[in-house]
């Protein structure tokens, strides 16, 4: 699948004030999954989510959408050394907190950061069109980076 121009103009207007923020930009100095930058990840999950949206006409708003598929891995720190088992459980509250702090987002974002890691944080289940979303679209990602650097593909 592949956007038309009108819609991926659209996306990298929606996503431009996160790609220029110099703490988003850290997320390049982070392993999400294989050799896959967080940052990679992140911008991944938001094209994903964007897609889905667009594709099978879901409703989702595109702002909130993407704000919560950049911002749901915004932690900030390298997990293989810092948090090891316990970070799939803590993580969505830590990039919630960093994502208040740097970009004050609404509850509607914060709902998206606290449950994509759902069902493996089964009090956090998706209550909106862009949490279930971004949960899918990120578990998708997540499944071809971590296959990628088993070299499946």
């Amino acid at each position: 699948m592949k956007l038309t121009l009108k819609e991926h103009r659209r996306f990298e207007a929606l996503i431009r004030k996160y790609k220029r923020n110099k703490k988003v930009k850290e997320m390049r100095n982070y392993i999400q999954h294989g050799s896959i930058s967080t940052y990679d990840h992140v911008k991944s999950v938001a094209l994903l989510s964007y897609l889905l949206n667009h594709r099978f006409h879901l409703g989702a708003r595109d702002r909130v959408l993407i704000a919560g598929a950049v911002l749901h891995d915004f932690y900030l720190y390298d997990w293989h050394k810092n948090r090891g088992h316990y970070h799939g459980f803590n993580h969505p509250e830590i990039a919630c907190k960093n994502a208040v702090t740097y970009f004050h987002v609404d509850n509607n974002v914060q709902g998206i950061i606290k449950s994509h890691m759902w069902p493996l944080t089964l009090t956090r289940v998706p209550h909106s069109r862009e949490a279930w979303i971004v949960c899918l679209a990120d578990k998708l990602i997540a499944l071809k980076e971590t296959l990628h650097g088993l070299k499946l593909f």
